[in-house]
């Protein structure tokens, strides 16, 4: 049960992180402070559940990825060298809808 509500509230996230970059280009998106924030909040969000998962239930589900997500989650939360927009974006742009599709799909 624990380990359906990770997935449940990481399909969220996801969700959300979708919704909020709609229609924004990398330049728009870096401009938007309180974008940025809302999306670096989601994002460390969703490494948060990534470190509490269950070890085997994440092995079972080595499409999601759950160590580098966590890893991001770390680099926002300690702010190791800052955080990097363009990952963050490229993350959101290029990683998210996959991954809220993988996830879509194991609800």
């Amino acid at each position: 049960m624990r380990n359906e509500v990770i997935l449940q509230k990481l399909y969220s996230y996801s969700e959300k992180l979708m919704n909020y970059c709609q229609g924004y280009a990398y330049e728009s998106f870096s401009e938007d402070t309180k974008l940025v924030e809302a999306c670096v909040f989601n994002l460390s969000q969703m490494g948060e559940l990534c470190r509490i998962v269950d070890a085997a239930f994440a092995e079972c589900r080595p499409e999601i990825p759950w160590r580098e997500m966590n890893g991001l989650r770390n680099r926002i939360v300690h702010n190791y060298e800052g955080v990097n927009l363009r990952l963050v974006w490229e993350i959101i742009s290029g990683d998210i809808p996959g991954l809220r599709n993988i996830l879509k799909a194991l609800l």
